[in-house]
């Protein structure tokens, strides 16, 4: 069957999605691509609760007192730092790695280390004391005998689509500060802890705490569709995806087209370039400092200027190792076409050892690429892997970014002030620094767990910051006082 899309194109209905397809099912035509969707009737129907639910608590949390949603935050917190408690949410995350690992999939992000759930325990009790900023006095526009105020106002219901990530349970919630009900999907690798959280710690607060059940809904779900059915929810104020590059691009084409604002935080990978003035020993620690581990601000780009390359390229590569080092690994190497002569034969002949999600597998260290290339995000495992490209100049180096990267982050290694203002001034990213990449997070940089990172991808975000955080999802409403009950316009 044809599908018409996009106004002007056609796709038509492959075979196994006719067949699959049953009375009372969506099918979801996503305009930018032609992709075609199936939401089972079930999972159209599950949404359509959560949302409903969350609807009314949204109404409800508006004439309940903040020392209620405080109340929340502190219970959530200390059930998930109770041992006692926490137990079968443990359990139930082992369970999900094992699972994970046994279909050679990633658990990098996976795993709920004592790290993490000290992070979630920490993030939850930073909104337990952060303000809740709920009809807050923005401005007063003062007339002859009334005057306008503009009040902060929350937005209502936030869908958020995540990968399996349990600590983002804690970054979720935080819509709740600011008067927000939020529906959510997690990755199907970490549903099962998922469950085990609600179940344990996040519903018994609610109910503590005396918030509507609504307030907070899980999509109890490992299928995709009910994450599509959620972003054609047109009830909802705000769409939030998180997760890869490809899948979040197809909600966020989900949301748009049914009219819903759409917050995007997928791809990443951050860019480091070696100014001209760069003192070797700043530039291999902001190398070490930024391959620790593989989230989105970890470095994937590294950019060198041809006239520091014969000092500074064996620096880098000696960072590198140490990150791998760290790590009991090696480091993975992909080499721009054009500078492959910067790096030692030995790397590009060198069979090794690099550990990923399927296991360890025997590759050369470094590999050329050609340079469009450098857009690629490397989603390593274990084994830090990184790009090296020699640039003529710093000039050279923006442009790549600009034109390659995602513009999530960059950052310049340079002495020279005037080389850093001219690369703040000239570089196409909302997060710059002039060291490591891994600065990049709400929590760590500004101190408020965040919700995500937007890249400027898909161009620059109107009227906020890359990080969207639980108390920046509001509105402004505007409130009439007359002082003169005889004023006429």
């Amino acid at each position: 069957m044809p599908i018409v899309f996009g106004g002007d194109r056609i796709t038509t209905v492959p075979a196994a999605l006719a067949d699959a397809f049953r009375p009372g099912d969506r099918l979801v035509v996503v305009q930018s691509t032609g992709d075609l969707l199936h939401v089972p009737a079930a999972e159209a129907a599950l949404v359509d609760e959560a949302v409903t639910d969350a609807r009314r608590a949204f109404q409800d949390l508006g004439s309940i007192a903040d020392e209620a949603v405080t109340a929340f935050f502190e219970a959530f917190a200390r059930r998930l730092a109770d041992d006692a408690t926490f137990a079968p949410i443990r359990s139930a995350n082992d369970a999900d790695v094992t699972a994970a690992k046994a279909g050679g999939r990633s658990t990098t992000r996976l795993v709920l280390s004592d790290t993490m759930r000290a992070d979630m325990v920490a993030g939850l009790r930073g909104w337990r004391d952060a303000p809740s900023g709920r009809d807050a006095l923005v401005d007063t526009v003062q007339h002859d005998g009334w005057r306008v105020e503009l009040r902060r106002a929350p937005l209502g219901v936030v869908g958020f689509v995540f990968e399996g990530r349990p600590n983002v349970f804690a970054d979720a919630t935080g819509v709740l500060r600011t008067g927000n009900a939020v529906v959510f999907r997690i990755g199907s690798d970490a549903l099962g802890t998922a469950r085990a959280i609600v179940a344990h710690a996040l519903a018994p607060a609610l109910a503590d705490a005396g918030l509507p059940s609504g307030a907070v809904r899980l999509l109890d779900t490992p299928s995709r569709a009910a994450g599509w059915a959620l972003f054609g929810d047109a009830r909802l104020a705000l769409a939030v995806a998180r997760g890869s590059g490809t899948a979040v691009a197809q909600l966020g084409a989900v949301a748009r087209q049914s009219g819903v604002p759409v917050s995007l935080h997928g791809t990443g990978g951050a860019w480091l370039v070696a100014g001209q003035s760069a003192d070797p020993a700043a530039f291999r620690d902001a190398v070490r400092h930024s391959l620790d581990r593989k989230v989105c601000n970890t470095l994937n780009v590294c950019c060198i200027p041809a006239a520091r390359a014969a000092e500074l390229v064996p620096v880098f590569l000696d960072a590198a190792v140490a990150a791998a080092d760290a790590r009991d690994t090696v480091v993975k190497l992909h080499v721009a076409d054009g500078s492959q002569r910067w790096v030692p034969f030995q790397w590009f002949e060198r069979q090794v050892a690099i550990r990923r999600a399927e296991g360890e597998v025997k590759e050369p260290q470094a590999e050329a690429i050609a340079v469009d290339r450098l857009g690629v995000e490397w989603e390593w495992e274990d084994s830090p892997e990184v790009s090296l490209v020699v640039v003529s100049s710093v000039e050279e180096a923006v442009e790549l970014c600009n034109r390659l990267s995602p513009r999530l982050v960059g950052s310049i290694v340079a002495d020279d002030p005037a080389e850093q203002e001219r690369f703040w001034a000239t570089v196409d990213a909302p997060f710059v620094g002039n060291g490591f990449t891994r600065w990049v997070d709400g929590q760590y940089a500004l101190g408020t767990p965040e919700l995500g990172l937007s890249n400027w991808e898909g161009g620059r975000l109107f009227a906020r910051s890359g990080v969207l955080s639980g108390d920046s999802v509001f509105t402004i409403r505007a409130r009439a006082v007359q002082d003169r009950p005889d004023l006429h316009r």
